[in-house]
This record gives structure tokens, sequence and C-alpha cells, in this order.
């Protein structure tokens, strides 16, 4: 009986938070097709191993926890090669006229270590509590508090940096 309640919790989650579990997989992997991937391989994990949940209240955090790890094991898998999707490569193309702060942060977020953009990413861009964070990334709060610091620090030194090489 608890395993069919676990199992109507998990797919609820799943449900609820459909479009920002393929947020999360998007922002590691920059493709539609490949988040998608992800996020089924995700769900099937989820589902294969549900009586590994200790806590069924933590369902949450757990699916995350799986949707990142599975997102990185697909980056190590396939390192070789980063794809870019049509629609991107003409905001990257360096002879666009419009250049956007926003366009800034996303590509020196992109070249944070993965250990800080997965706290940036989870925390401001998944609204995540620095708590559930630490949940999702198997790590101690104050670890998680320790990165964040220092992710805030490195991205405002590389986008200040990045303000001064256009003003050239």
């Amino acid at each position: 009986m608890l395993n069919r309640k676990t199992e109507k919790i998990l797919t609820n989650c799943i449900i609820e938070n459909k479009e920002n579990v393929y947020r999360l997989a998007y922002s590691y992997v920059k493709n539609k097709e490949d988040a998608l991937d992800i996020v089924q391989d995700s769900i099937y994990k989820a589902m294969d191993n549900l009586e590994l949940l200790k806590n069924p209240d933590a369902v949450k955090s757990w699916f995350y926890r799986i949707v990142v790890n599975t997102s990185l094991d697909f980056l190590r898998r396939n390192k070789k090669v980063q794809t870019m999707e049509p629609e991107m490569i003409d905001v990257y193309c360096p002879g666009a006229e419009d250049v956007y702060s926003d366009i800034d942060l996303k590509r020196t977020l992109e070249d944070l270590p993965t250990k800080y953009r997965s706290v940036i990413v989870l925390r401001y861009f998944e609204d995540m509590k620095i708590s559930e964070v630490a949940e999702v990334l198997n790590e101690n709060t104050n670890t998680i508090k320790t990165r964040l610091y220092q992710a805030l620090q490195l991205l405002r030194v590389k986008l200040k940096d990045e303000a001064s090489k256009e003003l050239m």
C-alpha cells in the first residue's frame, strides 16, 4: 500500500514540476532533444528505484537530484561535442548588432564550473530554498551557502570583465 501511495506522490510531483524539470535538464545540456531524453531517463530511474525513497515528503528534491545526476552523467558521456540549436546560433553570431546583458549572464553562467552553476540554477532559476538545494545536490547546507557566495562573486567578476571589454 505504501508503494502505491508513494508512486502516486511521485507521479503528481512529476506532473506538477514537468516544466521546471525540463528547464533544469536543459540548463545543463542546452539542447531540447537531449533535455527531453534526460527527463525521460530520470522518470524511468525514479519509478524503477521508488523503493529507495525513504521519505515520501522529500520526493521533489529526490527527483530533482535524479535529474541533476542524469544530466551530469549525460555531459560526461558526451563531452566531446556540444551541439547548438539553430536559433541559438543567431544569438551568438559575432556579427549580431544587439547585445543584451542577459546573454552575457547566460554565457557567463555556462562558463562557471558545474558545482557553482548547479547551485545558481537551482537557487535562482528553480527558486529553491538553500536547504532544498543542499538536499538535491546531497551536500551540507553550509557548503551550498559557501558555493552560492563564491559563484555570485565569480559571476560578478566575469560580468564586470565582459562589460569593460565591451567599452574598449
